[in-house]
């Protein structure tokens, strides 16, 4: 193909651990393969951070134990079908996929069994590790079989600029009356500026995270809420858009936020204050290991009881060379920061973390768009529901996304429909950097202070004006500026803060990660 033109049996919109599977899964099924990614580097997205593990199947496991656990933690609002899925089916393509397949190092007892551990509100350990560093592993053994794999092309350093589709892109006005679909996307070529239609007979969105649009997160900076604006523009439906959650530890410093992983505390470490006193039996009775809203919300009362900036987390009281060896990531990072973990506390305070919502999807990762699906962080399957249980993303990454490849293997009659479109029309403004700087912040802090961890009705009305304002001021740059990368997410990311802060502006009923105070 061109540089004008692309097209192929599937675009993959992102390279996480859910577009991966995606593209692999569809590709053994003979399907072609186009993944792109808004990066360099084709590792990138929340993959990559993820500490902790993944669920597997404890000792004493089954199905419905992990269900409850599930459910539980969703805070009664869990699509019940897709709790099941995930039960069912996730331990058993751990074991097909990850372990089997791709030979992910997963860590080992001493009997040479997979060493399993607890994480919070699980009701006994089933969360299987690599170190500190399981997201990373994971990522690292399936990328290999992407990059090897004959039906799949990858394309880095692209960004995704809108959905194509018949509503809005066909020059044939009668396809308004026809079922609305997606038939591709048009794309940028961050490095030489062109924006050019890909079409595809499915699209997936794959977009990852959302956390950038706030001050404090744990998300990597690419995590900018691309597929959440793109879907929303298109049309497809979005829900669950206010149950943000916000990671209890993240650590504090002005190095900026780095993920402090659920797996110390269910390996032992203590919330403390900052004389020292443990505080979490006032809040909760499974202490520091109960669900993470609850977490997060009582390290935000007591920093304002105390007026400290934060909190601490204590695992020194453990073996040093144990701590070393089972987080080494963690041990290293806090060292290079001046902390040294086995000997003194972590610093910490809540981040922005992750999205239990998003692009509403069937079991088989299916919009309400036909032919567009979504995976992972940026898909709403259900299984979260108010909250996310720990462990379960990674998890959710590799069940929806061996569904959706399945589902696009099987080709419906319509899906080979490729409309003409309106040519893309180039502008060259130059727009001032300066002024996407500051819009960033000023969507960082409305979001932080009025759409955070704690609402009120008075913030939100107040986060409505100034975001609505903001992009009735971005939109203009949009449509004069020369295209970019970061002129595309500041876009995305005000209409990603105006989905969730409406959303949370109807949301009545305090549940999960979602609370207002009045």
């Amino acid at each position: 193909m061109s540089n004008d033109v692309e097209k192929t049996d599937v675009l993959v919109i992102g390279s996480g651990l859910a577009g991966c599977i995606t593209a692999i899964t569809a590709a053994d099924n003979g399907r072609q393969v186009l993944m792109i990614t808004k990066t360099e580097e084709l590792i990138s997205g929340n993959t990559t951070y993820a500490q902790g593990g993944i669920i597997y199947t404890g000792d004493n496991d089954s199905p419905d134990i992990l269900k409850k656990d599930i459910m539980e933690a969703g805070d009664g609002h869990c699509w019940e079908a897709a709790v099941d899925q995930l039960a069912n089916l996730g331990p058993k393509l751990v074991k097909e996929l990850l372990i089997d397949k791709f030979e992910v190092d997963f860590d080992k007892t001493s009997s040479d069994s997979l060493d399993l551990t607890a994480e919070g509100a699980h009701s006994q350990p089933r969360i299987i590790h690599s170190k500190d560093r399981t997201g990373g592993s994971i990522h690292k053994s399936v990328m290999a079989a992407v990059l090897k794999h004959p039906n799949i092309r990858v394309l880095t350093n692209h960004t995704a600029v809108d959905l194509l589709t018949l509503s809005h892109h066909s020059v044939n006005s009668l396809d308004i009356y026809k079922k609305p679909a997606c038939f591709g996307a048009l794309v940028l070529n961050n490095s030489t500026g062109k924006v050019f239609p890909t079409y595809a007979q499915y699209t997936v969105l794959a977009t990852g995270g959302l956390g950038q649009i706030y001050l404090h997160t744990t998300n990597p900076p690419e995590s900018t809420g691309d597929g959440i604006a793109l879907a929303w523009r298109a049309g497809a439906r979005c829900f669950n858009l206010e149950y943000i959650q916000f990671h209890p530890t993240s650590f504090y410093s002005e190095r900026g936020t780095f993920l402090v992983s659920e797996s110390l505390r269910g390996e032992g470490a203590i919330l403390v204050d900052n004389k020292g006193n443990p505080f979490m039996d006032r809040f909760h009775e499974l202490k520091s290991l109960a669900p993470r809203d609850i977490v997060a919300r009582s390290i935000h009362q007591v920093m304002l009881e105390t007026g400290h900036p934060c909190v601490y987390l204590d695992i020194s009281f453990k073996n040093s060379e144990w701590i070393k060896n089972r987080f080494p990531t963690i041990y290293k990072y806090c060292l290079n920061s001046g902390v040294d973990i086995t000997s003194e506390p972590i610093p910490v305070v809540p981040a922005a973390h992750y999205s239990c919502g998003g692009v509403g999807v069937n079991l088989h990762g299916r919009t309400s768009l036909r032919r567009l699906y979504a995976v992972g962080e940026v898909s709403c399957t259900g299984v979260h529901g108010a909250n996310r249980l720990a462990s379960t993303s990674l998890l959710e990454c590799v069940v929806w996304g061996w569904t959706a490849g399945l589902d696009i293997s099987k080709v419906s009659a319509d899906a080979d429909y490729f409309p003409e479109i309106f040519p893309w029309v180039e502008e060259d403004q130059f727009i001032d950097p300066a002024l996407i700087v500051q819009d960033w912040l000023n969507i960082k802090n409305t979001m932080w202070n009025y759409v955070g961890l704690v609402r009120t009705r008075q913030r939100l009305h107040r986060a409505q004006q100034i975001l609505r304002h903001l992009q009735s001021e971005v939109e203009q740059f949009y449509r004069q500026a020369k295209m970019t990368r970061s002129m595309i997410e500041l876009r995305n990311a005000v209409q990603t803060a105006i989905a969730i802060t409406n959303s949370t502006a109807e949301q009545r009923i305090n549940r999960g990660t979602h609370y207002l105070k009045d």
